[in-house]
C-alpha cells in the first residue's frame, strides 16, 4: 500500500515535469531556426546543449509518466497513442543531440537544412503528444473542432418542458464528476458522459441501476460523509448540494433512470418539480413546503428570506449559485476558475448574501489574502474552498468568527504549519485539505480533526 502511494504521488508530478522537455525542446527549435539570420548566428552555438536538456527532462517525464498510467484512471487506447509518442520524443531529441556533435556527423552527414527540417518535425511530434496530453487529463473534446461548431443546448422555458436526463441530470453530473469520470481519465473506469456508461459503470459495478438506489453506485458514494474515503467527489471538491442530491435520488428510484423524456411526462414530478426549477434558475426562490421545514441541526442565524435580484444579479456576473435549501436560504456559490474577478468585486457581489453562503468555492483564481476581507461576514459558512490561490497564513484571521465552518480547503496555497493553531480552535472545523503546502500530516493531505 506504502508502494502504491509512493507511485501515485511521483506519478501525479508528471503534468509539472512535462513541461520542462517541452520549454526546452522548443526553445532549441526556435534557436536553431533563427540562427539563419546573421543577427542571431551566435545562437546555433545553444542547441546542441539545449536539445540535451530536453532529452534528458523527456526522458524524466516518461518515466513519470509511466508511473501515473499505472494508477489505471485513463483510457487505455488513447494513454497507449500519448505514451509511444512521449517515448518517440524523448528518443527523436536524443537522436538530433546526437547529430549536433562534430564526430557523428562526419558519419551521418546532415546538412543544416535537413537538422531544421527534423527539428520542426520534433515539433510536430510534441504537438501531437501534447494533445493527446490534454485529451487524457481533460476529455476528448479538450481542443476539438467540433467544440467550435457545437451548439449550446437551449435552455427550457419550464421545469416541466426540461428533459429530465439531458437538462438536468446531466449537467449536475458534468460539473460535479466530469474531471474524473469523463474523456480520457476514467477514475476506477467509470464516465459519465452518457446514460449509457453510467448503466456500463465501472470496476465497482453499475452507477446507476433504474429504481434500485441500493445497487446504483452514483448514488451510494454522493451520500457518504464526505470523511469516507469512498465518498464522492474525492479530493476536497465540492460536493452535490442537497437539491442536486434529491434531483439524482428521485430520477434514479421514481423516474427509473430515464432519458429523452420531459419532466411533465412523468408520473409524480410534482414532488421534484420546485428542485428542478431551482437547479435550472427558472424557480426562483419560490419556496417548496417539504423544503421550508427546519430541522433543529439548520443553523437558526441563517436568514429566512433573500432577495431573489442579489442571486440573479450574481449569476449574471458569472457565478454558479445553488439554492440548497429554500427556507431558510441557504447557497452553494461557486467562482469559475481564473475569473479574474478581485476583493473589491467580491466584496460587492457577495457581502450583500454573506449571512445565506454555507458553501463557498473561490478557488484557483488568483485571489490573495486582501481579497478576502469579505469573509468576515460570512459568519454561516461551513465549506470553503480556497486552493490554488496564493494565500498566506494571514488568510486564516478572516476565519475566527466562523463558528459553523466545517470543511477547509487551502491544498497549494502558501499557508504554514503556524496557521493550525488557529485553526483548531474554529469549534466546528472537522477537516482541512492541506496537500501541496509546507504543512507537515497525512500523505493524503487530509487534517480530519474529528467531531466536535
Amino acid at each position: 500500500m506504502i508502494l502504491l502511494d509512493i507511485i501515485t504521488f511521483f506519478g501525479r508530478l508528471h503534468p509539472l515535469i512535462v513541461h520542462l522537455p517541452i520549454g526546452f525542446l522548443l526553445l532549441a527549435v526556435i534557436f536553431d531556426l533563427v540562427s539563419y539570420f546573421p543577427k542571431y548566428q551566435v545562437l546555433k552555438s545553444a542547441v546542441s546543449f539545449t536539445l540535451f536538456a530536453g532529452f534528458c527532462s523527456a526522458v524524466i517525464a516518461c518515466i513519470f509518466g509511466y508511473l501515473l498510467s499505472l494508477t489505471g484512471d485513463y483510457d487505455t487506447t488513447l494513454l497507449r497513442h500519448h505514451k509511444n509518442s512521449g517515448i518517440g520524443i524523448a528518443l527523436f531529441s536524443g537522436i538530433l543531440f546526437l547529430l549536433t556533435h562534430p564526430k557523428v556527423r562526419l558519419i551521418i552527414p546532415v546538412s543544416s537544412r535537413i537538422f531544421s527540417a527534423l527539428s520542426v518535425c520534433l515539433l510536430g511530434l510534441m504537438s501531437y503528444s501534447g494533445h493527446l496530453g490534454g485529451n487524457l487529463t481533460h476529455g476528448s473534446d479538450y481542443l476539438s473542432l467540433a467544440e467550435l461548431t457545437k451548439t449550446k443546448r437551449e435552455k427550457p422555458v419550464s421545469a416541466e418542458q426540461a428533459f429530465i436526463f439531458e437538462d438536468v441530470v446531466q449537467p449536475i453530473l458534468e460539473k460535479r464528476c466530469s474531471q474524473c469520470h469523463q474523456g480520457g481519465k476514467l477514475k476506477g473506469n467509470l464516465s459519465v458522459e452518457s446514460l449509457t456508461s453510467l448503466k456500463k459503470g465501472g470496476k465497482n459495478g453499475p452507477a446507476v441501476v433504474a429504481g434500485k438506489l441500493a445497487e446504483s453506485e452514483l448514488f451510494k458514494r454522493i451520500t457518504l460523509d464526505p470523511a469516507h474515503k469512498e465518498f464522492m467527489p474525492s479530493d476536497g471538491k465540492t460536493p452535490l448540494t442537497k437539491t442536486e442530491t434529491e434531483i439524482i435520488r428521485w430520477w434514479i428510484e421514481k423516474a427509473m433512470a430515464t432519458e429523452g423524456k420531459k419532466l411533465a411526462e412523468l408520473k409524480g414530478n410534482e414532488i421534484i418539480k420546485p428542485q428542478i426549477a431551482s437547479f435550472l434558475g427558472l424557480g426562483g426562490l419560490v419556496p417548496n413546503e417539504k423544503e421550508t421545514e427546519i430541522s433543529q441541526k439548520i443553523n437558526p442565524a441563517i436568514p429566512l428570506t433573500l432577495d431573489n435580484n442579489l442571486v440573479i444579479n450574481l449569476r449574471n456576473s458569472g457565478f454558479e449559485a445553488r439554492v440548497m435549501l429554500q427556507k431558510p436560504v441557504m447557497l452553494d456559490i461557486t467562482l469559475p476558475s481564473n475569473s479574474g474577478k478581485k476583493g473589491s468585486e467580491l466584496r460587492k457581489l457577495l457581502s450583500p448574501l454573506a449571512k445565506n453562503i454555507i458553501w463557498l468555492n473561490l478557488s484557483e483564481n488568483g485571489l490573495t489574502d486582501n481579497d478576502f476581507d469579505f469573509l468576515k461576514d460570512c459568519t454561516n459558512l461551513e465549506k470553503l474552498r480556497v486552493e490554488k490561490n496564493p494565500v498566506s497564513d494571514a488568510f486564516s484571521n478572516y476565519l475566527s468568527k466562523m463558528p459553523h465552518l466545517e470543511a477547509l480547503n487551502l491544498n497549494e496555497t502558501k499557508i504554514t504549519e503556524s496557521s493550525l493553531t488557529q485553526l483548531r480552535k474554529l469549534p466546528s472545523l472537522k477537516r482541512i485539505y492541506t496537500f501541496g503546502t509546507s504543512i507537515k500530516g497525512p500523505e493524503d493531505g487530509v487534517i480530519n480533526l474529528g467531531s466536535k
